[in-house]
């Protein structure tokens, strides 16, 4: 049943963001999630979201559903339906069963052992999974579209693994003491570090980079251990230039704390407020008795058959030590769905730890989490459709905060 909304007073210079968390095939729950949203209030993401962010699986839901309609330009080509058929549909292609998947964890504990076999040296050379499937996924859904043609702003985050590639020739000439003008965003001038590919439509001083999204979405979905890192180019404005990039899963740093800092707060006016949408794909950071994790070993703490503990801490850390500073800051309007995966359920409703499990059994568990999650959070879930609704409806009087910013500097 279609919930009965109400507009009330509407708030002003306000952004609304999106973040979708990584999780490979579990970008099922995410999109199950959005499509209620657009059910619920009758209205697409790209009419209720500002901004667009999070890495890896959610950045491929995130820029799907800011392509324009070649038919309808100022419209979404894809509804959040759309994703959900599409993971359903092509996951199977990116994530092909083999042998090899059911054996990951004895191989990787053999790797240093027993390993004898060509073709399993290959498997560990080049990654589990052939990046062509995803590349081509990625080409149905974005063509040659490129990140400054999107509806709304939009965040894709990876990690760039070679720094050195950045220096230019001039730079090669110099002696090793020679500042690297291009790697901005560390302390030393030196490695792999952080990247944030966005537009910014909020920010009228924000230049965009030409990339093309299938590009920076490919490495941002480049996950460890399941594919390789993928090299591309960005066209920078200004001096910066053309910079190549070898990237991998921006998973790797990024989080909504770590995303709401880093990539967003400087962009806006002091007075915004802000309202962030967290959809998860399932919590799954484990606690550790003392005694089990030094039985673990050096190998043991990254065997996938321990469901990888120490990259699950990782990957989780750096979310734990910002999270209370970043609900005090937000405080009423962060909006979280997201549910454990590791509780004592019935387990067709809970979907696998693997992240490249699209078997249909999994599909349909995805889809179960999805449900139970809102209907755990069905309070927090109207009340957040009710005020989406509301600033959607308080825009179309007046323009929202950017634009009349924009028309004030043409002036």
């Amino acid at each position: 049943m279609k919930l009965k909304l109400k507009s009330t007073r509407k708030p002003r210079n306000t952004v609304v963001v999106l973040y979708n968390y990584g999780g490979g095939m579990r970008g099922l729950v995410p999109a199950h999630l959005m499509q209620r949203i657009e059910e619920t209030t009758g209205l697409a993401m790209v009419d209720l979201v500002d901004v667009f962010t999070g890495p890896s699986t959610g950045s491929i839901l995130n820029a799907a559903l800011n392509i324009p309609d070649p038919n309808n330009p100022a419209r979404p080509k894809y509804a959040a339906a759309d994703m959900v058929r599409f993971y359903e549909r092509e996951g199977a292609n990116i994530f092909p069963r083999d042998r090899f998947r059911d054996f990951r964890g004895l191989i990787h504990d053999l790797n240093n052992r027993t390993m004898k076999s060509d073709r399993l040296r290959k498997v560990f050379r080049n990654g589990h999974y052939d990046p062509t499937y995803m590349g081509q996924a990625m080409q149905k859904l974005f063509g040659n579209m490129h990140l400054d043609q999107t509806l709304k702003s939009l965040i894709i985050p990876f990690y760039n693994l070679d720094g050195d590639s950045l220096r230019r020739p001039e730079d090669m000439l110099q002696s090793d003491d020679a500042p690297v003008p291009l790697i901005k965003n560390n302390f030393v001038d030196q490695g792999g570090f952080a990247v944030w590919l966005k537009t910014m439509r909020m920010d009228p001083q924000f230049r965009a980079p030409k990339v093309r999204l299938r590009d920076a979405i490919q490495a941002s979905t480049a996950a460890p251990t399941y594919f390789p890192s993928h090299n591309f180019s960005v066209d920078y404005p200004g001096e910066l230039g053309r910079v190549d990039y070898t990237g991998i899963d921006g998973s790797v740093f990024s989080n909504p704390c770590v995303t709401y800092h880093g990539a967003i707060r400087h962009h806006l006016p002091k007075n915004t407020r802000v309202i962030m949408i967290l959809l998860g794909t399932g919590h799954n950071l484990r606690s550790f008795a003392k005694d089990d994790w030094n039985r673990y070993g050096g190998l043991g703490v990254v065997d996938p058959v321990n469901d990888l503990p120490l990259i699950s801490i990782l990957f989780h850390a750096s979310e734990t030590a910002l999270v209370e500073s970043f609900r005090r800051d937000l405080g009423e309007d962060l909006f979280v769905f997201n549910k454990s995966m590791l509780r004592d359920v019935a387990p067709a409703r809970v979907p696998s730890l693997q992240i490249d499990d699209a078997s249909p059994e999994n599909i349909a568990a995805m889809r179960y989490f999805a449900q139970d999650t809102i209907a755990e959070n069905q309070a927090t879930f109207d009340r957040l459709c009710n005020l989406l609704v509301q600033v959607y409806e308080g825009r179309r009087k007046k323009p929202p905060f950017w634009r009349r910013l924009r028309r004030r500097k043409i002036a």
